[in-house]
């Protein structure tokens, strides 16, 4: 009879699978790691290097998780990390988006190149410090979102396949942020990272737009800024320097706020608006990853277009395989091109996608 892991109950491929548990050094992967080894399972910890982490790093974690008796593997990830992530992230804002690289990553590095490894070390899953969790049904496997509304993460993970759901392992996925403070502290296990992560990891003590700069040199410089009527009424610093929706750095003063409207990359012109002007009824999403299966015709829906926003309902309408419109209750305030689009059906997770511009 195949082994159940407790931490995710259905079977594995091996009758004794090894887990392998991506770490970072902060408190989740900590906990969710002690919390296998507590289970009986045999974990196994991989550190993936992205040439953005501090030197130190690598060696700190050997010594913190050799004294919990697991192992630990150190990845190479860097050039697979810069052309799938930072090389991502760079060419979109050339693009005029605003991209959201974690979901990237967790698709194509911590569940893609990292699982690959994870394989070839003889592992039968992955598993990570992500609050959330999935199940397995005859339709496929499942993303819901964690426990904890504050830290709840499924957004992040919505781009993954069923192949990387079925053989990712989520720990946390019933415990709050206090909880897991609660059983580090009640074990003794210090992390060595206490801040918690950021949404852009490799971009440490500096500006968005001066990495990007760095990163591509020969980057369009200062251009027009017209109005919504086509109005010329200043000069920008550089597009890779704003956002839909941004306020700062527009400096044109006028009877009310200016916020970016859109980026005309083919012209480096920067269109503002008011406020009112930035709400839109409708947008479309490309590259659509579905969980499990693309639903038919259009359903009610709540939908999440960037992280650190709450969910708001809206009519989705999937279109061809990868594609899908998104018709919201109330018109959303800056839709950005290039960020995640996520549905959801109450706590379940129905895919996800790239928000493009209209």
């Amino acid at each position: 009879m195949p082994l159940m892991n407790p931490l995710n109950p259905w079977p594995l491929e091996s009758s004794n699978p090894l887990i392998a548990v991506l770490v970072s050094g902060g408190i989740d992967s900590l906990v969710a790691a002690h919390l296998l080894k507590q289970s009986g399972a045999d974990v196994t910890a991989i550190h993936f290097l992205t040439g953005y982490e501090p030197e130190d790093r690598a060696g700190r974690l050997e010594k913190l998780f050799t004294q919990m008796d697991i192992p630990v593997f150190i990845f190479d990830c860097r050039t697979v990390f810069q052309s799938n992530v930072v090389d991502y992230f760079t060419a979109a804002y050339l693009r005029g988006e605003t991209p959201n690289p974690c979901m990237v990553c967790n698709s194509r590095i911590k569940f893609g190149a990292c699982m690959d490894y994870a394989r070839s070390l003889g592992a039968d899953a992955v598993a990570t410090g992500h609050y959330c969790r999935t199940t397995k049904d005859p339709d496929g496997v499942r993303l819901w979102k964690g426990a904890d509304p504050a830290k709840e993460q499924s957004y992040f993970l919505a781009f993954l396949s069923q192949d990387q759901l079925g053989r990712a392992r989520f720990p946390l996925e019933r415990m709050t942020k206090d909880q897991v403070r609660a059983h580090a502290a009640r074990h003794g296990l210090v992390p060595i990272e206490s801040k918690e992560s950021q949404d852009v990891c490799f971009i440490r003590g500096e500006e968005c737009a001066d990495f990007i700069e760095a990163q591509v040199p020969a980057i369009p410089g200062p251009g027009p800024i017209e109005d919504m009527t086509g109005r010329l009424i200043g000069t920008h610093s550089g597009l890779h320097r704003f956002t839909v929706g941004q306020r700062r750095g527009i400096n044109c003063p006028a009877e009310q706020p200016y916020y970016v409207a859109a980026l005309d990359m083919a012209r480096n012109c920067l269109k503002v608006g008011f406020r009112q002007d930035l709400f839109v009824p409708v947008c479309r999403v490309a590259q659509v990853n579905w969980i499990p299966d693309r639903p038919k015709g259009s359903m009610n829906v709540s939908v999440k277009i960037r992280y650190n926003q709450t969910e708001v309902p809206a009519r989705l309408t999937a279109l061809g395989e990868t594609d899908a419109v998104v018709e919201f209750v109330t018109p959303q305030f800056a839709v950005a091109p290039g960020q995640g689009a996520v549905f959801y059906d109450g706590d379940a997770v129905l895919g996800g996608g790239i928000i493009r511009a209209e």
